[in-house]
């Protein structure tokens, strides 16, 4: 996909939105989903979809239940509903930079506070009008951030929401990041799992932290196990007819997420069972797609080092030639455009421009760069 984006262009397109001028807005209350036949009316069309850990998406008020308080007026950060709305407002702009025209279908998120963040991102920013509904709950995360999915309500219907919450049993008093999965409906009745990931930080060093995102691997994959068993002994959907078609012997799997490990780490590559290469592909077996990126490029920059953290896995399934929907691999890519870039004085070349660097506003992005992956559908 080709990401020459017109800024002058974008800008007006911004202001249209705010003016309410493109297009009519729908009123979508902030509610959980509800799926119906008519949600999946459009055929034979592309999707996008697009993820992003958006580094430290906090509201301004403390939360007692939580450790938030450096994002508050009185805290370390000095954080403040003006920053909060030019985060807001940052976000917005490069989920519809990444779809140029046609914003991603579904976008998964990871550092988001709370619900009150996305119902603004969604509900209040020129987002509005692409009709994007929310999948997000409050994790146990000592820090209150969360994952979360966000859709277009005519392109994509949810139809199985589950949260996979992660209790180490080598640590009892730890909390992490639950992990989202999302079985849903793409256009034409195509069914996909989806999952969202923020997998344990490094913080303490690669390996005393290694433990902890090799569990959360182990709990990943025997989900992805038990969904691949079903489909084998179970060819017939339990959705209703009306909405779905019958499941394919070979579910089809797309996970996503930021994971604090490289595609080549034992996490991913030995207990997810993530491939770096779709060479002898059977359908259940599961591809790091960022392969195609190794050595080459990355999201996130440590120091000098540009790693590849935030990933799509997909199953051998959806590499399928012969099944009508298809992940193109030549679609998968860092989405880097000059905006979200800065010098990089220290380290030379460029970095991500994030929001804080310690405690210094940079009034940036995020530290994270959002990685776009398309499915095409083929035929009718």
């Amino acid at each position: 996909m080709s990401h020459l984006f017109n800024l002058a262009g974008f800008q007006l397109m911004i202001v249209l939105f705010s003016s309410h001028l493109l297009f009519p807005l729908r009123c979508v209350p902030p509610t959980e989903n509800c799926a119906t036949a008519d949600s999946c009316q459009n055929s034979g069309q592309n999707v996008s979809i697009l993820f992003w850990n958006v580094e430290n998406l906090f509201d301004t008020r403390d939360d007692t239940l939580y450790s938030d308080e450096e994002f508050t007026g009185s805290g370390a950060m000095h954080w403040n509903y003006t920053k909060l709305q030019t985060k807001l407002s940052h976000v917005a702009k490069t989920i519809l930079a990444a779809g140029e025209w046609d914003p991603p279908v579904i976008v998964g998120m990871c550092e988001i506070e709370n619900r009150y963040v996305l119902n603004k991102l969604v509900y209040n920013s020129p987002l509005k009008p692409f009709a994007y509904r929310i999948i997000h709950r409050n994790s146990p995360d000592s820090r209150g951030i969360d994952v979360a999915l966000l859709f277009r309500s005519e392109r994509f219907v949810p139809i199985v929401t589950e949260w996979i919450t992660i209790r180490f049993p080598f640590d009892t008093t730890a909390t992490t990041r639950e992990i989202l999965y999302v079985k849903g409906v793409l256009p034409d009745s195509d069914t996909i799992h989806l999952f969202v990931n923020h997998w344990p930080s490094r913080r303490g060093g690669e390996a005393a932290s290694a433990p902890r995102r090799n569990f959360v691997a182990s709990v990943l994959r025997a989900k992805v196990d038990s969904i691949i068993q079903i489909s084998q002994t179970d060819s017939q959907s339990s959705e209703p007819h009306h909405l779905v078609t019958p499941s394919p012997h070979h579910p089809l799997i797309l996970i996503m997420g930021d994971f604090n490990d490289e595609p080549e780490n034992e996490s991913l590559h030995t207990i997810l069972k993530a491939r770096l290469g779709a060479g002898d592909l059977k359908p259940d077996d599961l591809v790091n797609m960022m392969y195609l990126l190794l050595n080459k490029e990355g999201s996130h920059k440590f120091r000098e080092h540009w790693g590849l953290l935030d990933q799509f896995i997909v199953s051998g399934s959806l590499l399928d030639k012969q099944h009508p929907l298809q992940v193109d691999p030549g679609s998968v890519q860092i989405f880097k455009p000059a905006f979200l870039m800065e010098d990089d004085l220290k380290y030379l070349d460029s970095k991500p421009k994030r929001t804080y660097l310690g405690p210094r506003y940079k009034g940036g992005f995020s530290d994270h760069l959002p990685i776009v992956l398309g499915i095409r559908k083929i035929g009718n």
